[in-house]
């Protein structure tokens, strides 16, 4: 295979060039011009068409409908709501059985917890508190708060408290304080 050699090509153009005189080298230049604007213009303007053709089909649809809701329900119908989703004072170490096994999957060393039993008189339910200190990575102590809330719905996530020994430190201790709330009645 021949190098190209763009001396030589410079040299065919402008012997092609003088023996077609200036007014068909300049129609020729100008119809090579237009093939590159053509080119690179047809793209674009499909692509515009595209997203017009696409605005129009979307403004074409009907509205959404307008759904109905259902009245909102009356206090009463929420304080019952309210009482049944409360955790039973029964099960309450079963709870707490929940909350170590879920820092134990998460990979965190939990050794002990501190638990505190009470009543709220305004609300009329029992509580549950349980500080739970915990060692781990920081990524690993926030999947054990979402993954308790989420096993155990009638509990709350009331305060949350990190400690990192130096800053090159992998692990956190971290400061856990839960509450469950209880329907009143029963042994915790």
């Amino acid at each position: 295979m021949k190098a190209l050699n763009f001396a030589s090509v410079g040299l065919r153009l402008r012997v092609a060039a003088s023996t077609l005189g200036p007014v068909a080298t300049i129609g020729l230049v100008v119809l090579v011009l237009s093939a590159l604007a053509l080119g690179w213009l047809v793209p674009r303007r499909l692509a515009l068409a595209d997203q017009n053709r696409v605005a129009l089909a979307a403004a074409a649809l009907p509205p959404p409908a307008i759904k109905t809701i259902a009245p909102p329900a009356t206090a009463n119908d929420n304080l019952v709501l309210f009482y049944k989703s409360l955790g039973e004072r029964r099960y309450a170490e079963l709870q707490v059985r929940t909350l170590f096994g879920l820092a134990a999957k998460t990979g965190l060393t939990l050794r002990q917890g501190e638990y505190k039993s009470g009543y709220d008189r305004a609300a009329g339910v029992a509580t549950y508190q349980i500080m739970l200190p915990v060692k781990g990575s920081y990524k690993a102590v926030w999947q054990f708060a979402m993954l308790a809330l989420s096993a155990i719905p009638f509990a709350s996530l009331d305060d949350i408290s990190f400690k990192r020994e130096a800053i090159g430190d992998a692990a956190v201790e971290a400061r856990l304080r839960f509450t469950l709330y209880l329907a009143p009645g029963g042994q915790p």
